[in-house]
């Protein structure tokens, strides 16, 4: 049976999936793996497949924000697919965390819509422990310099939200929100990880994500640091490194 968002069929899905919300990126992080070939492509959803060590895995874009990245893993998972791993940019909020940096989303902030409709308020939107470590020990073997940081990070459903509260009729709820997270030590935003890791939740999956700060405003409004970084390949390495482990651990 395909799947009606993804066009994908139980024969063309392993295990593991690696997720990215651009389906440009796709074919270029298929060629990290073995044996790489074209699955399918429709709306948001263009996939490739390749092995890692003989396993199956799926590289697929899920689009932006939550509900795409719900769909996404809803029917990876009917196909077979048990573990996720998010890899995309982020903005940094705290001032330790510099472009280029990268960040591993233990928990997220559940400024979003999406998650409400599979868990309530009270439940956390946490990653999975195993892919968080094996994620964590794929960043220290292929990273020889630049920072890591491993903490909660912010998912909200409005970039320009985000980027140009001051224009939003909402404007002081926002920027309080802002203040508080802040405060809190919540390391970046982005818009797609505490849907992954509540999707997961509540399928039995395991979920995880990594992430690369492309900037952070607050320290070019406090430090005068105008720093950009866009050399994603980083985080495709880590990615498949942490598959690695994964496999060799039989997780």
């Amino acid at each position: 049976m395909k799947m009606y968002h993804i066009a994908l069929t139980e024969n063309q899905v392993g295990k593991y999936a690696i997720l990215t919300g651009d389906p440009g990126r796709v074919e270029h992080i298929a060629q990290y793996l073995d044996n790489p070939e074209f699955c399918a492509s429709n709306r948001e959803y263009t996939s490739w497949a390749g092995y890692i060590d003989g396993e199956k895995v799926n590289i697929m874009s899920v689009g932006i924000g939550g509900p795409s990245m719900a769909i996404g893993v809803e029917e990876l998972f009917k196909l077979g697919c048990r573990h996720f791993i998010r890899i995309g940019t982020c903005g940094g909020i705290s001032l330790d965390v510099k472009a280029g940096d990268i960040v591993i989303a233990n928990a997220a902030v559940r400024q979003e819509g999406t998650g409400s409709e599979y868990l309530p308020l009270s439940y956390p939107a946490v990653s999975d422990f195993d892919i968080t470590a094996a994620l964590k020990l794929a960043v220290q073997e292929v990273r020889s310099k630049g920072d890591y940081h491993i903490g909660v990070v912010q998912s909200k459903d409005s970039f320009y939200g985000e980027m140009e509260p001051e224009r939003m009729p909402i404007r002081e709820h926002l920027q309080q929100l802002w203040e508080i997270y802040k405060r809190s030590n919540v390391l970046a935003s982005e818009m797609e990880c505490a849907a992954l890791f509540l999707t997961a939740a509540s399928l039995g999956a395991k979920a995880g994500a990594v992430l690369l700060p492309i900037w952070n405003e607050e320290r070019r409004r406090e430090l005068g640091d105008n720093s950009e970084f866009h050399d994603t390949d980083v985080m495709y390495d880590i990615a498949v490194k942490a598959i690695e482990i994964l496999i060799g651990e039989k997780l």
